[in-house]
């Protein structure tokens, strides 16, 4: 059976060759997932596990909760207390936070969210144990600092260089006296490390002084490190607790999200397997009718159905088992690519072990299985061909077959487009209304195809003559083959189509806040995950074409008996010109000694002027509780929702006392002098000398925050293009099958008039027309999955991107043309008398 098997693939093996392809295709995305997921796993535990060689006990603090206002502080007191423990060889203080580091190119080095400062803390050598020196010195003083290696290469800095910093928002230079070698999962992620003395890193970080963010305890020799965190929990204060080493790394490890990415990652490998299957069982399908003959004869000669079906299962096996060696192998150039792709393990730091157990194992299951489970309806009915058959080539299927289909496709559809409405007020329910609409339309796709492609024959007999009839008409002749050439098309398109309406509509969205809340010329706003410095709005004031500046500080005003009341704290001589707020009673001119609401505010809480509004001020990021003040109410006004539903001085706010109390300023809006705004732009830009701060005017900030979607959408983009690539494969696997089939077909046109160039123009229009077929159905089906996604977010108004749409159908069309440039090759290089006298159609 294998060796009849073996002789078929090799006698077919062009025809194999699409479906081999798209099975290597998915393949590949399933083993390169696997393989980076394990990268990154394998790289952020070693990171976690090689990052503090020295604690064997973390002291830190439990989350502040309702019952405890403030949370006891790690200080020097506490760590004399730590270190004098019997079973403690040494404690070490640490002071971590938030800094950035700008590199020789003006820009900041690195990925954001993992920029850390850390202390450096050297031993009676110099020394420190946990950033061992590669060059240099250990930082001594408010001006020095030291980067890990990975940074300073990256930064292009070495020892003895002026740099440049960005702490607590604000900019400052620094001299860079050491580098040295850091096992960090920050490192390790793409983040960067920068090392200061301790006492600097203690202005910098914690909110008190001379205190800390952690205490970490080495164990002496014979003690475990839960016998060592035991007896120091017992010397802690409530709200501070001591965790062993173990437990830190394998919370840092279920924190990890190389799962998540995983996971995400072979849902699109799921995909592309899933539309594999299509192009395999429509391989399989055409094979199975145009060897009706040889299966026929087979069955003669004493073949049982069972040794016909295992012979096209072995076939299918075969394909699968060689895909599945082929795609594992571009599965490890995958894992590769996507590590660079997201760079989510620092830049390659995370090695891609080639051979792993897991992915092999998958490859072959997934490839074998997907092959074989597709071949099995075609492998069922080329069993059930009767000897007699052996006189025809094909056996047609009944139309009470296809009236089945259409009634069960039809009854999937309905059901999958009422859960995809019923999504808008529920949108979990688009996850599975999504998948059940595409089922259905799968399955009522070939009578969709004989309708379409009936609306199509007139039109394309007009433009086309007899060439457009008989491409219409070899369209129709098989409506379960084409149905299943466009699905493969549909799928994917479908995906894409989703995906755009949804990010359309967000850009839009984000397009309309800018809109809404840019009301002065110029903005200031920190990087993700940065922040702007106390000075920032009083070094903007200082500039001549600077007319009026004002920070924004979003708080909150905790009055009795009621809910916590949103506030901005604002510059009061300066808001009403900086944002062109309208005043509707009162004047902001008494802000510094009271508090201005909106009308809806004031008519919601009877407030009229005058009225005293009593209360607590409250930050998110305080670590002191806020002290009690009353306000009169001077003013009510309209304005943006950014500066809503009450403004305040921000003279009136608690003083901070320490780093983390500084009030968090969100932004700073500044209105410039006439006709001075591009100008002013520049001057603020050279004047902050900050990268990680951003002056934005109105199309500044409008084109940020739709950049903000365009990672994402690539990402998808470039995901979903390898569904999208099996549906043209499958489109070339169909026009070239047709082309076997129809030899004699081919023969009788060329007989009757038709040249080469008419041949192969029949073939495109075929070409074409199925492909735009399964991309009418992808982008209608995406456009609704994407429509019911946004019209369940209640803010997010309804964009259909028109312009992306039509290139999905010009990009669809490109696919039939080039899907049918081999086919149409080979169909011409055909000799006439030969094909006339074949005995296959």
């Amino acid at each position: 059976m294998f060796r009849t098997a073996l002789r078929t693939l090799r006698s077919h093996r062009l025809r194999f060759a699409m479906p081999a392809l798209a099975v290597v295709l998915g393949v590949a995305f399933v083993t390169g997932s696997l393989l980076y997921g394990d990268s990154v796993q394998a790289a952020v535990n070693r990171a976690h596990s090689n990052s503090q060689p020295d604690a064997s006990v973390s002291i830190t603090a439990d989350s502040p909760t309702a019952d405890t206002a403030e949370t006891p502080t790690l200080d020097d007191t506490l760590l004399r207390r730590l270190r004098a423990l019997p079973s403690a060889a040494a404690a070490r203080s640490v002071v971590e936070g938030r800094s950035f580091l700008v590199g020789s190119d003006g820009t900041l080095v690195g990925d954001l969210y993992q920029a850390a400062g850390v202390n450096y803390v050297p031993d009676h050598s110099g020394k420190d144990v946990r950033y061992p020196l590669t060059a240099g010195h250990g930082p001594r003083g408010a001006t020095e600092i030291a980067v890990d290696r990975r940074t300073a290469e990256r930064a292009g800095y070495r020892v003895g260089a002026k740099v440049r910093i960005v702490v607590n928002g604000t900019a400052r230079d620094a001299r860079l006296v050491g580098v040295f070698s850091a096992h960090d999962s920050r490192v390790d992620s793409g983040g960067t490390l920068t090392a200061f003395d301790t006492a600097t890193a203690q202005r910098h970080f914690v909110p008190t002084p001379n205190g800390y963010s952690a205490i970490t305890l080495t164990a002496v020799g014979g003690t475990s490190d839960a016998q060592l965190a035991q007896q120091a929990q017992k010397l802690l204060p409530s709200g501070l607790r001591a965790v062993t080493r173990a437990d830190l790394e394998s919370g840092a490890a279920s924190e990890a999200d190389s799962d998540k990415l995983t996971t995400l990652l072979l849902s699109f490998a799921g995909v592309a397997l899933f539309v594999s299957t299509f192009l395999v069982a429509n391989t399989f399908t055409m094979l199975s009718a145009a060897r009706a003959r040889e299966h026929a004869l087979l069955r003669a000669v004493g073949a049982t159905r069972n040794h016909v079906m295992r012979m096209v299962l072995a076939e299918a096996a075969l394909v699968g088992t060689a895909a599945s060696a082929i795609g594992y192998g571009l599965g490890i150039g995958a894992a590769n690519l996507l590590g660079s792709l997201f760079d989510a393990s620092g830049a390659g730091s995370a090695t891609v072990q080639a051979w792993s157990a897991k992915p092999l194992i998958a490859a072959f299951a997934v490839g074998v299985g997907v092959t074989v489970l597709a071949a099995y309806v075609p492998a069922r009915r080329a069993a059930a061909v009767p000897p007699v058959a052996a006189l025809r080539t094909v056996q047609p299927s009944t139309a009470a077959s296809l009236r089945r289909r259409n009634t069960i496709g039809l009854i999937v559809t309905v059901c999958g487009s009422l859960l995809v409405a019923a999504a808008v007020g529920e949108p979990d329910l688009l996850f599975g209304a999504a998948p059940l609409l595409l089922v259905g339309l799968i399955v009522l796709t070939p009578l969709l195809a004989l309708g379409v492609t009936g609306l199509l024959r007139s039109p394309l007999t007009r433009l086309a003559g007899i060439r457009g009839k008989l491409a219409v008409e070899n369209a129709r002749r098989n409506p379960r083959r084409t149905a299943a050439t466009a699905t493969t098309l549909m799928v994917g398109l479908a995906m894409v189509t989703a995906v755009t309406v949804v990010v359309t509509s967000v850009n839009r969205f984000d397009e309309q806040e800018v809109d809404s809340s840019m009301t002065s010329d110029l903005r200031i706003t920190a990087v993700d995950f940065g922040e702007i410095g106390e000075g920032t709005a009083a070094r903007v004031r200082r500039l001549a074409d600077a007319e009026a500046v004002t920070p924004v500080i979003h708080t909150y005003l905790d009055i009795p008996h009621t809910t916590s009341l949103d506030v901005t704290a604002v510059d009061p001589a300066a808001v009403e010109r900086a944002a062109s707020l309208s005043v509707r009673e009162g004047s902001l001119d008494r802000l510094g000694h009271g508090i201005a609401v909106t009308e809806e505010l004031a008519t919601a809480h009877g407030w009229r002027l005058g009225s005293r509004v009593s209360g607590t001020f409250t930050d998110a990021s305080a670590h002191t509780p806020g002290t009690r003040t009353s306000l009169p109410v001077v003013a009510i006004y309209d304005g943006p929702d950014d500066l809503s539903p009450a403004l305040v001085s921000d003279r009136v706010l608690p003083r901070p006392t320490g780093a983390e109390d500084r009030p968090t300023i969100s932004s700073v809006l500044v209105k410039a002098a006439p006709g001075r705004t591009a100008a002013l732009r520049e001057e603020i830009r050279r004047a902050l000398d900050n990268p990680a701060l951003l002056v934005q005017d109105r199309a500044d900030a409008r084109a940020a925050a739709t950049a903000r979607t365009a990672p994402f959408l690539n990402i998808m983009y470039a995901m979903l293009s390898v569904t999208v690539l099996i549906g043209a494969l499958g489109v070339v696997n169909t026009m070239g099958m047709a082309v076997f089939e129809r030899v004699r077909e081919i023969g009788l046109l060329r007989a009757i008039g038709l040249d080469r160039a008419g041949v192969g123009s029949v073939l495109r229009l075929e070409s074409v027309t199925i492909s735009l077929f399964g991309s009418a159905l992808g982008v209608v089906a995406g456009t609704a999955i994407g429509a019911a996604a946004v019209l369940g977010q209640e803010v997010v108004p309804l964009v259909i991107p028109w312009d992306r749409a039509a290139l999905f159908f010009v990009a669809s069309a490109a696919i039939g043309v080039l899907a049918s440039l081999w086919p149409g090759r080979q169909a011409a290089r055909l000799p006439m008398l030969e094909a006339i006298g074949a005995d296959t159609e």
